[in-house]
């Protein structure tokens, strides 16, 4: 059995990774601070739902406060570490930069450090599908040199984690896999993002702002596939890699508000605006690699998994 810390277990993609991991039978310790991006009161039903499983424990905290991260690694003795909080989105971290300067960059140096000489089998941090910025290299390839010149704040943090991340690999020989993902969506989703936007503004008959002319595209990706693909990396020490969990095949904005009008049922309300900045053309994953060293095979199309979704909506937040 597994004894694995889930950062950010509260949030939409790990409170998702840590079900899997306890659904199947290991020992999940959570640590988030639990913080006001979006309603705490959707991460506490999230902490709920997960407090079910007699096998998950909760440390409320932050992942910048060294001593709390060193005493947990000291009195856990975790096997695994998967990294999945962090300050989400383009558009704030514009705003306010210095926030995720420290959430994501130095949040992960102090959990870098506390794994050293901690024996764990293998970690697994999240950046984001923002590092390839307007990357002409259609699909994204994880060795797209686009990476470096990422065009905004939370991008490049994310971008720095990963090199960070090579650069503990290469000093103190710790087994860490990056894993990039695109557009991630589903049940229990950031109340921030299109999807849950879009559906909430169908639904309720408010205005739904679009920005652009539509054509900008997304490599939407199921939640089930995607935490399955980071369950399989956690199983699976590569020394250090970089992989893409995306679905690779994109959706433009007006054909995923063609699909919120079917799966709503309801006329749409389109509020144009301007497009914003920090904003991609498009997000189009390569998924070779994962298929090859994680067996990652997304099944879901983006109509499912908004029909789904929505039905959660329905039942859950409507």
């Amino acid at each position: 059995m597994k004894r694995i810390l889930v950062t950010g277990a509260a949030g939409f993609i790990g409170s998702h990774v840590a079900e899997v991991l306890l659904e199947r039978g290991d020992e999940v310790v959570g640590l988030d601070e639990v913080n006001d991006y979006y309603p705490s009161a959707y991460k506490r039903a999230n902490l709920a739902l997960l407090g079910l499983h007699p096998r998950f424990s909760f440390v409320e905290g932050d992942i910048c406060d060294r001593q709390l991260v060193t005493e947990l690694f000291t009195t856990r003795r975790f096997t695994h570490l998967a990294h999945l909080a962090a300050r989400a989105g383009v558009r704030p971290s514009i705003a306010d930069p210095f926030l995720y300067q420290r959430a994501n960059c130095d949040g992960t140096l102090s959990l870098l450090s506390a794994c050293v000489g901690a024996g764990l089998e293998n970690v697994v941090i999240a950046s984001s599908s923002s590092v390839y910025g307007n990357s002409r290299a259609i699909p994204f390839r994880e060795d797209d040199s686009a990476t470096d010149r990422p065009i905004s704040p939370y991008a490049a943090t994310k971008k720095a984690t990963e090199v960070m991340a090579h650069t503990f690999h290469h000093l103190h020989g710790l087994s860490v896999t990056v894993i990039r993902p695109f557009t991630v969506y589903g049940p229990r989703g950031r109340p921030d993002m299109a999807p849950w936007l879009f559906v909430e503004s169908a639904l309720s008959g408010r205005p739904i702002r679009k920005f652009g002319n539509g054509t900008t595209r997304r490599d939407y990706t199921f939640i089930g596939d995607f935490a399955r693909g980071f369950v399989n990396a956690i199983d699976r020490p590569l020394g250090y890699e970089i992989v893409n969990l995306g679905n690779s095949a994109t959706v433009s904005l007006n054909e995923a508000l063609d699909v919120v009008r079917d799966v709503t049922g309801k006329e749409l309300v389109i509020e144009q605006a301007p497009p914003q900045p920090g904003d991609v053309e498009i997000t189009n994953a390569d998924i070779s690699k994962a298929r090859r060293l994680l067996d990652y095979d997304p099944a879901t199309s983006f109509r499912e998994g908004m029909a789904r979704f929505c039905d959660w909506y329905r039942r859950s937040r409507a």
